[in-house]
């Protein structure tokens, strides 16, 4: 008995121990991954407070109403939205003006041939999906919302894109860009769209003129020129590295303007679970009908979640795996917050402060390879986007019947590529390149109305891919690079140790002087 109670006090006193030894891990853990979780949990509590709000009425909820429950969540993505332009341009003059120009060719060209490289796959693997499981075949044409052309023109889109890479004024890139619009001739009327010229004057679509007769306007509408800021903030950096000593202060500047935009992101980060739950509570609240999610449209949601599937799962981290010989796991688990900031905003630029901070801070990626990196990957890598329009193009055209021929298939690749490149310097960027890529195999616009009521979803998830992938390449980039860093810092350590020795020699130099200038005056006493 005795002994049986001595082995119980020491089971129980093993036990204490352990619990001892486990508590300090878990607390550990919880302060190590508390915004994480937060986050997490605020997106279950988000989705839970949208339908329990659905159901708090029976009529549907206004845009006031709506506008209430999201209040919070505006707030956050205005806070992380003022962070890109100070992001943009401070990051990308930096890296590029503190590199030496070789190595930022060098860094540029290997995230330029990944982006372009994944979007491409992207694209194929959407076209493959699409053409395989065949979501629009046997659906009714009617279900489609006739009506007139659009008033987007291919020629003007594409052309615009350069127009926006070159702005005339820098400022007004920060809050302005430019598009072209096209006004019918004999016409007066402000608007330009064409859906309300055929109601106002009760047109048919053969009683427009031919859209070459229409006038051209040009004028600015309200949205951030992002891809001319970063045209300007990366030529500023070639510029001030020209210089070599004479631009060092500046760019100090640039670089100290740059960690504190980073600082800053770092306390916006931490109102994400309130911000995220107001997002998801609005967003929940706001949809009109959820059995849109199911049918024909459901079919083309699997479709389009299926590529970000494979492309998020295999290739990515496969091109990583390939191009690192490292396993991506951790990598990925580290991207959390990103991810789900990416899903509640639907915005890859709203999320590159956030992005920014989880390869710095918790992937250890370097700070010269991130900022100029990822702000150039948020603008023109977009795989998501690239493989979502070619499968809505293919789609829209098995709904109505048509067959695509190799050429025209050919032809929604290159141009939804070419769309989810130029995204970014479009105002209304995903309709605006989706009715691109739509012109281009002649369907009309009006065929996006079937696949709008699921867009707000397939957003988000394509806007998480879109990050995954600049994340993934800003690793490999810098595995990549990692070899000349080194060198650049070898090579900065050489010149301060030079510095220091001119210094040395400079302050022994007058040490002499003053010695002979002594020894001079004491023979002359």
């Amino acid at each position: 008995g005795c002994c049986h109670l001595m082995a119980t006090s020491r089971s129980v006193s093993n036990i204490s121990i352990s619990i001892k030894a486990t508590s300090p891990r878990c607390s550990t853990f919880f302060k190590k991954n508390l915004l994480p979780i937060l986050t997490v949990l605020s997106i279950f509590l988000g989705v839970a407070l949208g339908l329990t709000l659905r159901h708090t009425s029976h009529e549907r909820w206004n845009e006031r109403e709506v506008m209430y429950v999201g209040y919070f969540g505006e707030l956050y993505l205005r806070a992380l939205k003022g962070m890109i332009i100070p992001l943009i341009v401070s990051s990308i003059t930096a890296s590029i003006g503190k590199l030496d120009l070789g190595l930022s060719k060098k860094i540029g060209l290997r995230a330029v041939s990944y982006y372009i490289a994944t979007t491409v796959i992207a694209v194929i693997m959407g076209i493959v999906l699409v053409t395989s499981i065949h979501p629009g075949t046997g659906s009714e044409k009617g279900s489609l919302k006739m009506g007139g052309k659009s008033e987007v023109y291919t020629p003007d889109i594409l052309m615009d894109l350069p127009r926006n890479i070159f702005p005339s004024n820098i400022i007004q890139a920060a809050f302005e860009t430019y598009k072209t619009s096209m006004i019918p001739p004999d016409m007066e009327v402000n608007s330009t769209h064409i859906a309300y010229l055929i109601k106002k004057y009760n047109l048919t679509e053969e009683d427009l003129p031919p859209v070459y007769e229409w006038s051209i306007k040009g004028g600015y509408v309200r949205s951030t020129n992002i891809m001319g800021l970063l045209v300007f903030a990366a030529a500023l950096g070639v510029a001030l590295s020209k210089l070599g000593e004479k631009g060092k202060p500046l760019l100090d500047v640039f670089q100290a303007f740059s960690d504190a935009s980073m600082v800053i992101t770092g306390w916006i980060i931490w109102l994400s679970p309130i911000g995220i739950l107001s997002l998801i509570a609005s967003m929940m609240v706001k949809i009109s009908d959820f059995s849109v999610m199911l049918g024909q449209v459901g079919m083309f949601v699997i479709t389009v979640l299926l590529g970000i599937t494979i492309h998020g799962l295999i290739v990515l981290p496969g091109i990583y795996m390939l191009l690192t010989r490292k396993l991506p796991f951790r990598f990925v688990a580290n991207m959390g917050q990103a991810f789900m900031t990416a899903f509640a905003t639907a915005s890859a630029a709203a999320t590159l402060p956030v992005t920014m901070n989880c390869l710095e801070g918790l992937n250890k990626v370097d700070p010269r390879i991130t900022r100029f990196v990822l702000p150039i990957g948020t603008t023109i890598n977009m795989d998501g986007t690239a493989l979502y329009e070619a499968v809505a193009v293919i789609f829209l055209a098995q709904v109505r019947g048509l067959a695509l021929s190799m050429g025209q298939i050919i032809t929604v690749s290159i141009t939804s590529t070419m769309a989810s490149i130029g995204a970014a310097a479009i105002p209304g960027a995903g309709v605006v390149a989706m009715v691109m890529v739509l012109d281009v195999v002649g369907l009309p616009a009006e065929d996006l109305s079937l696949i709008i009521a699921v867009d707000w979803f397939v957003d988000r998830c394509r806007t998480t891919l879109n990050i995954l992938s600049d994340s993934l390449g800003s690793g490999v980039v810098f595995e990549l690079s990692k070899a000349d860093l080194k060198a650049v810092n070898d090579m900065n350590e050489n010149t301060d140790d030079q510095i220091v020795l001119k210094e040395y020699i400079a302050v022994e130099d007058l040490n002499n002087i003053h010695n002979v200038n002594e020894a001079t005056e004491s023979r002359a006493v």
